[in-house]
């Protein structure tokens, strides 16, 4: 089987048995022969992704790969990178919470200045953290099934704890001006760039309002990195820079915009250091 099978096996298999496991959830009749041969079928590709994984695994280590590099190469292989970085987001969320639960910043070295730009949002995020407790209770009162309300009571509480997280990694993981005069511009877990100082050719307080969502990046080499759909912080680089989207594609900007809570401190700070 190959990797791309696996992939589209994978896909497919999951909201299956996600929509399968709702209705017997629910008391949907479902046909003894259903169950069995769909159960049957996850097997299977588990059976087979195991196959392959373990394939993969073989084959780098016959090259001499050591085993732990063998395991990520198969995975990354195996495992689409869009899967992979929505895992990895959703981890290191969780591991921001317990940084903000514990007063600490991740990667500010010692005499950096840190930059918050979470302002146009923190409103936003607690109104969403409201609605899905509200729902909650809501959903608890209506719902008469008990292993129903149980289920949707996990995933209701975990939707909480996530978008908690997801604000507490943007209060954790500021924008960053080193004592050199570099720029490290962050969102959250879900994007980091850093610009060295020698790529900085001037940095202005410009407020504007880009379309489009959080990453941006226009066809004059503008990246957009939209706050509350604003940016305050206008860049101009040098030399193109790479940066890494989201959800794992690349690009390059010459030009960035992000959002600053203070963005006239963070102009005279990268203007004193440069």
């Amino acid at each position: 089987m190959s990797t791309r099978i696996a992939r589209a096996a994978v896909w497919v298999m999951l909201p299956a048995e996600v929509a399968l496991l709702v209705c017997l959830v629910a008391g949907v009749r479902v046909p003894g022969p259903i169950v069995v041969g769909a159960e049957a079928l996850v097997v299977t590709v588990f059976a087979l992704e195991f196959v392959l994984l373990w394939r993969l695994y073989a084959a780098g280590r016959r090259v001499g790969v050591g085993r732990r590099e063998s395991a990520r190469g198969a995975l990354r292989t195996l495992v689409p990178v869009v899967a992979r970085r929505l895992v990895a987001h959703e981890i290191q969320a969780l591991h921001s919470l317990g940084l903000w639960v514990l007063r600490r910043r991740h990667q500010v070295p010692d005499g950096a200045l840190t930059v918050s730009y979470t302002g146009p949002q923190t409103a936003m995020m607690y109104g969403l953290l409201f609605v899905a407790a509200i729902e909650t209770v809501l959903l608890a009162v209506v719902i008469p099934w008990p292993l129903v309300h149980a289920i949707l009571l996990v995933v209701d509480v975990y939707g909480v704890v996530l978008v908690l997280a997801l604000h507490a990694s943007c209060v954790v993981r500021p924008h960053v001006v080193g004592h050199d005069g570099s720029l490290r511009v962050r969102y959250g877990a879900l994007f980091d760039l850093l610009v060295p100082a020698a790529a900085i050719a001037a940095v202005r307080v410009e407020r504007r309002y880009p379309d489009g969502g959080l990453v941006r990046l226009g066809a004059d080499g503008v990246l957009d990195l939209a706050v509350g759909s604003q940016t305050t912080v206008t860049v101009e680089l040098t030399e193109p820079v790479e940066f890494v989207r989201p959800l794992g594609t690349r690009g390059s900007a010459r030009t960035l915009r992000f959002h600053a809570d203070d963005p006239r401190g963070t102009v005279a700070a990268l203007t004193r250091a440069r």
